[in-house]
């Protein structure tokens, strides 16, 4: 493999072009979901600290975040698509098995709330959700290595 040096002379390998394009779509991602997350962080906490629950304001942060809601998904799609056939095997399996986990617990947990057992925090499903996309997709790489 050939290497190209940097400012500094070290040397470093040179990226093809389909880590190129994979890392720019990462990149892409990483945009939206940053995004994303301050248009939701606006939403949630605008209307009590900027403007005073303007009801105009907050009806266009609801706005901004689906609109930029709907950016991330088409930027996931677009990184998805770019991914080579092993690592979107590994992906969907992830996604596969977090689907599963959150409509199996989150039935429960939601009824649990309505018959008065436990209260319901979305937030808790949430994490349940993230972790494991994360766990389940650490054990496809580590299972395909």
């Amino acid at each position: 493999m050939t290497t190209n040096s940097d400012i500094t002379g070290q040397s470093k390998p040179r990226e093809n072009g389909y880590q190129s394009r994979t890392l720019q779509a990462l990149r892409w991602l990483a945009f939206w979901a940053g995004a994303w997350t301050a248009a939701t962080l606006l939403m949630k906490l605008g209307p009590e600290y900027l403007w005073n629950k303007a009801w105009a304001f907050t009806v266009l942060a609801i706005g901004l975040d689906v609109a930029v809601g709907v950016g991330l998904i088409l930027a996931h799609k677009y990184w998805v698509a770019r991914l080579d056939d092993l690592q979107r095997k590994i992906y969907l399996d992830a996604t596969g098995i977090t689907l599963g986990v959150t409509l199996i617990v989150g039935v429960p947990y939601e009824y649990l709330d309505k018959i008065g057992i436990i209260p319901f925090h979305f937030s808790n499903l949430l994490i349940l959700t993230s972790l494991t996309f994360v766990i389940s997709n650490v054990y496809g790489t580590v299972r395909y290595r």
